[in-house]
């Protein structure tokens, strides 16, 4: 039995899921929510296997909202549904910690598969949107610079594996012992030895060319 926490918003969506999950034969649904405002809470109360996250919701949105759960419930994974299929959108969430990226227009058996796949261990994505992810990767991968020509010193490595890692900076700062303020230097010196100018890039970069 695969058990699934939908958040989502639209009512008539969040009600049509909580249906097809809990008539349809190895799923139930252990709960269905507006919005992410007591998420933590909510899971620990009610444990999921799968989360099905909708990343446009008032207050905090899904893509945040992804990050909260796998630094929690790590071993939870999250399949992101909606109607955006913008690149960004695709990036952000797949960082995030996302498992899986649908489309909303996806038929109820597709919605199933992708719960089944993504709890089996796989990534499933609608079609239109794997296509992209394998154009992002021809358009992003460049060849490797070497790793020393950013001259990042030991500690700014740490905090760029943290980063990556989708810490926030007051855990990071926690995780390193050191001050809030500290840890926003070190980004900035971050920024400037890597030519970027937002996390996302950071993370990106450091992904591409191995830096952590």
């Amino acid at each position: 039995m695969i058990r699934v926490s939908i958040f989502e918003d639209n009512k008539h969506l969040r009600e049509t899921f909580l249906f097809l999950l809990n008539t349809s034969e190895g799923f139930t649904c252990t709960g269905a929510y507006a919005d992410c405002s007591t998420m933590l809470e909510d899971i620990a109360a009610n444990p999921c296997d799968v989360v099905l996250m909708d990343i446009e919701m008032p207050g905090m949105n899904g893509i945040e909202a992804t990050k909260l759960v796998k630094e929690h419930f790590p071993k939870i994974n999250i399949l992101i549904q909606t109607v955006f299929f913008e690149d960004e959108y695709i990036f952000n969430a797949i960082c995030a910690g996302a498992s899986g990226y649908i489309l909303k227009s996806t038929t109820p058996e597709g919605y199933l598969d992708a719960i089944k796949n993504v709890q089996s261990g796989g990534s499933p994505m609608t079609p239109g949107i794997a296509r992209r992810v394998l154009e992002l990767f021809k358009t992003n991968l460049q060849p490797a610079k070497p790793a020393r020509v950013y001259d990042l010193t030991a500690q700014e490595k740490k905090v760029l594996k943290l980063l990556v890692e989708g810490k926030s900076y007051k855990m990071i700062a926690a995780a390193l012992y050191v001050s809030f303020d500290t840890i926003k230097s070190h980004i900035s010196n971050i920024y400037s030895k890597l030519h970027v100018h937002s996390g996302t890039e950071a993370v990106s970069l450091a992904l591409r060319n191995k830096l952590v």
